[in-house]
């Protein structure tokens, strides 16, 4: 018979399951998070992630990192969508994705807690609908907000301005929204979805939001320092309200890493002056117009700065949103689109590579300056983890959000403003903004000194005894009472 220690030992670890929906900007901090309850805070962990049949390796590049090589990943099976309107939005695909794959999903937490006792149900803010599983395992469910906590507050405030509400009449959110930590937000800043209370995804944010108060707590990608106004403020501001609880425990960003490609990038910015190029990307979704492509090019030329541009396809139908709208031909050239002889008049300081480069090490990299971004919330981190101040350029869903928080609360980025109702902002509001975040000696100076504190400031949050790791150290430790507990019953 074997001794109480060695059964101890051999006793399995309570498992997590994590419930990405599609996008990088999810699945990218989500992986992340469940590195860190595994090689962190002793539990096990499964990623969940779903099968998009049009691009059925979109994951394989994150899910095959060596950094998550200790987290089980599951790719649940692909269910038909063929149903919906192709015009439909692309929250209603993922939605509906979601909570068609949910018998899928039930099958597989049975089969994980029947080896294993299971700790909690974590889906991320797409996937309210699997809330009820976790109960009925009996089972503590905390939703994952790959974002800041503005995004879960402007949510509760338009949940409890139409709490008993019925769908068609929902109220639309004041034009100014005062939220906790001073934070002022105008309507052209809210997100897509809550832009319109007549429009269907309007009516299913509501829903969503209703269903997160099943929620025992918000994961966040956060950490303290980062978040405008007092923490203490913003935490009392939730504890009165009807949602649960926030808990910051970022930045949770990807681990560099030597990808494939990522060569010519790197000997470029070798050979640069320490401090002396602008990053310039709009993340792996973001689309600029023709004639925007041609500003851009027109602004990083006249500002006289070195320049890493990742250049992407633009948009020919006006759309800056490129994710899940079909797959270009690899003969597409973004090159090619630039304006005639840019790549030549600026070969000595500047480089245009297309569609893709190793973002967390550029930005690392001591010659990297300043960054040109589209303020998705990964990119932002990963900014301030490397110390690299932001020219803020959103483009779609909560960037503009975030881009308002990074320029007006937190002090680490600037922003230049459309001149034009279209949105087009003109080369010389760019080249006017690269040179200010680049040598400015009031508001660049402002923002530099800024990026230096705030990348001291992720790195303590993380250590061992950091705020995020306090954080997430406590609720994987409820996680872990509570299933062994339920395990001795």
């Amino acid at each position: 018979m074997k001794s109480s220690a060695s059964t101890v030992a051999a006793s399995p670890r309570p498992h997590v399951v994590l419930v990405a929906s599609p996008g990088a900007g999810h699945l990218i901090p989500m992986a992340e998070l469940a590195r860190r309850l595994v090689t962190h805070h002793g539990l096990a962990a499964t990623l969940v992630t779903f099968t998009d049949q049009s691009a059925p390796n979109a994951n394989s590049t994150v899910l095959s990192s060596p950094s998550v090589s200790q987290v089980s990943t599951v790719a649940l099976p692909a269910v038909p969508l063929d149903d919906l309107p192709a015009d439909d939005p692309i929250e209603t695909m993922l939605w509906e994705l979601i909570g068609r794959s949910i018998p899928h999903l039930r099958a597989l937490l049975r089969d994980i807690s029947s080896a294993a006792p299971l700790a909690a149900l974590v889906p991320d803010f797409f996937g309210s609908t699997v809330l009820p599983l976790a109960a009925e395992l009996g089972v503590p469910a905390y939703i994952f907000f790959p974002s800041n906590p503005t995004g879960v507050a402007v949510m509760r405030s338009a949940v409890e301005l139409n709490d008993g509400v019925a769908s068609g009449e929902y109220r639309d959110l004041p034009d100014v929204l005062r939220l906790p930590g001073s934070v002022l937000l105008h309507r052209k800043d809210y997100a897509d979805g809550f832009q319109n209370s007549k429009e269907p995804t309007y009516a299913r944010l509501i829903e969503a939001g209703r269903r997160y108060r099943a929620a025992d707590g918000f994961l966040v990608n956060t950490f303290d320092e980062m978040e405008p106004g007092n923490p203490e403020e913003i935490k009392q501001a939730v504890e009165q309200s009807t949602f649960p609880p926030v808990y910051p425990v970022g930045p949770l960003i990807r681990p560099s890493s030597n990808e494939d490609g990522a060569s010519a990038c790197m000997d470029w910015l070798d050979r640069q002056p320490k401090g002396s190029v602008v990053y310039v990307s709009f993340g792996s979704a973001g689309a600029l117009s023709v004639e925007q492509t041609a500003e851009l090019a027109a602004g990083l030329e006249d500002s006289g700065h070195r320049f890493l541009w990742v250049v992407r396809m633009p948009s020919q139908d006006g759309i800056n949103f490129a994710m899940f709208t079909g797959h270009r031909s690899d003969k597409d050239d973004p090159l090619a689109w630039l304006p005639e002889g840019f790549v030549e008049r600026t070969s000595g300081r500047g480089l245009a590579v297309a569609a893709w480069a190793p973002q967390v090490r550029v930005l690392s990299h001591p010659a990297t300056a300043a960054f040109v971004s589209h303020c998705g919330w990964n990119s932002t981190l990963e900014s301030v983890a490397s110390g690299v101040p932001m020219v803020a350029w959103p483009l779609f869903a909560e960037q503009s959000m975030n881009a308002e928080l990074l320029s007006e609360n937190v002090g680490v980025a600037l922003r230049p403003r459309a001149t034009r109702a279209d949105g087009l902002i003109a080369r010389e509001a760019i080249a006017v903004a690269v040179r200010e975040v680049m040598g400015g000696e009031e508001k660049g100076g402002a923002v530099r000194l800024r990026a230096e504190e705030l990348q001291q400031a992720a790195a303590r949050a993380c250590a061992p005894g950091g705020s995020s790791w306090q954080m997430l150290e406590e609720v994987a430790g409820k996680w872990k009472a509570a299933a062994l507990g339920r395990q001795k019953q």
